[in-house]
């Protein structure tokens, strides 16, 4: 029905403000027109998008542009030209351009039925243009939906213990190594990395399963009740004991007796505490009758005990006693794998607490809360879900993410040294003190509480030599 020989559409690039070649069918063509730019403000096309109206330009008025386009056309010999502007109600998408080696190949009154053409092109390409967005915004939604979707990887023993990451599996690892035997396990980590619940994995993986689990915070008990509520006491022992009170231990007796914030248990409370490791009996206070248990203990701490080993606030032989087999829990910045997995167990927690019904979770706010280094641990990241949760209106998680900036300092860096490092230092300081004497009253493995054996054992493992502790 139209006399061209070229037809092509070009849409407009707000960010450029140029008109970006689409797609054009000119079997004819030279070659010319494929790689060059389009000026919106000086082309034949730009023209027609600007004024909003078709237009159909002779030869001689394509002279008169300067934009290579128009002198790209000249060149393929194109002797007139129709441009029509593809409109929507809020936007200009581009220009739908015909081109004839004719002169006067387009008339006024061609213009009726493509302005017909370009108005259902236009809804063409807007239609196209909200499918893609759609899509961009479904990818969106897919991507926070992911971290509330699926389930929580954990299993077994360990179902209350999140995570997947490599630092959490070998913690794992040593606790299915270590419960099925009866040694003391000590739990380090800094405080909100979850030593709770992996004592409770200890004690779930025993034998001593079916027996009681006895949880004691040391550091949430007056330093003059401590005593009375570790071991117990009889009626009378002290004013206000009206009646007897059994303790802990003998609460955890065929069970765990789970020690929290052990490094905070007194001093003058440690050597019976020793006692009931080494021979597994202890008297209440005001009674002179010897209880017989038989417990397992689980110790744990955010504190370095070799420290207060050397400011003499901690034995060293309960330090020994109670780290036959030490954990250590990796604070989250070192198992940033599993703050997704965190995320969304504590989002579905409390959602689900308070009738809340969160779908996704922005991935800007996933990459910002993986990258926080987490001072606090689970305990802050929980503690923020919930207010998160709390502040949720909609279907999306919102996350106060300029509290995390305002409330907490730069990560420190953590102390450059292992629990083995910290025993090697505390037995050199020993040494010295003896003069490098092992044995006999004086020496440095009756000191430490330990056999001289035992001693000459730990010095060979942490490759410690004379020149060590004889040097100056």
């Amino acid at each position: 029905m139209l006399r061209q020989e070229y037809a092509g559409f070009e849409l407009h690039d707000a960010n450029t403000g140029l008109l970006v070649r689409q797609a054009e069918d000119f079997p004819l063509g030279k070659g010319l027109l494929s790689s060059l730019p389009i000026s919106a403000h000086n082309s034949p096309g730009g023209r027609a998008l600007r004024e909003r109206t078709p237009l159909i330009f002779s030869k001689e008025q394509m002279l008169g542009f300067k934009a290579d386009i128009a002198k790209a056309f000249l060149a393929e010999g194109f002797q007139s030209l129709c441009c029509l502007p593809l409109f929507r109600p809020n936007d200009a998408l581009g220009v739908l351009v015909l081109g004839s080696t004719r002169a006067d190949a387009f008339q006024p009154e061609d213009l009726t039925l493509l302005n017909q053409v370009a108005a259902q092109f236009a809804i063409a390409l807007e239609n196209n243009r909200a499918a893609a967005e759609i899509e961009t915004l479904k990818q969106r939604l897919s991507e926070g939906r992911k971290y509330l979707e699926g389930e929580i990887r954990s299993q077994g023993h360990f179902a209350e213990i999140v995570g997947d990451s490599p630092a959490l599996k070998q913690v794992l690892d040593q606790v299915a190594t270590v419960a099925a035997s009866d040694a003391t396990v000590l739990i380090l980590g800094e405080t909100g990395t979850g030593k709770e619940l992996i004592a409770r994995a200890v004690h779930r993986l025993s034998r001593r399963k079916d027996g009681s689990f006895i949880k004691l915070n040391c550091a949430a008990i007056p330093t003059g009740l401590l005593e009375s509520e570790m071991f117990g006491h009889e009626k009378g022992a002290f004013t206000g004991a009206v009646s007897q009170k059994v303790g802990r231990m003998e609460l955890a007796d065929g069970g765990t007796l789970f020690l929290d914030e052990i490094g905070e248990i007194p001093f003058e409370l440690q050597p019976k505490l020793l006692r009931v490791l080494q021979d597994q009996e202890f008297e209440r206070l005001g009674s002179n009758r010897t209880i017989k248990v038989n417990l397992r203990l689980v110790a744990a701490t955010n504190r370095d005990l070799a420290e207060g080993i050397a400011q003499r606030e901690f034995r060293s032989d309960l330090f020994y006693r109670l780290s036959v087999f030490p954990i250590h829990v990796p604070p989250v910045r070192e198992r940033r794998e599993d703050i997704p997995l965190l995320v969304r167990y504590f989002v579905r927690k409390f959602a689900q607490r308070m009738d809340r019904h969160i779908e996704t979770v922005p991935k800007e706010t996933m990459k910002a809360l993986t990258e926080w280094h987490w001072p606090g641990n689970v305990r802050e990241l929980e503690n923020l879900m919930e207010r998160s949760v709390i502040l949720s209106e909609g279907h999306a998680l919102r996350v106060p993410l300029s509290e995390l900036r305002r409330e907490s300092p730069a990560p420190v860096s953590p102390p450059d040294h292992t629990l083995d490092n910290a025993e090697r230092g505390h037995i050199i300081r020993t040494l010295r003190e003896t003069g490098g004497v092992l044995s006999g009253p004086g020496g440095a493995a009756h000191r430490l509480g330990l056999k001289r054996t035992t001693l000459q054992s730990k010095m060979q493992r942490l490759k410690i030599t004379r020149q060590n502790y004889l040097s100056s």
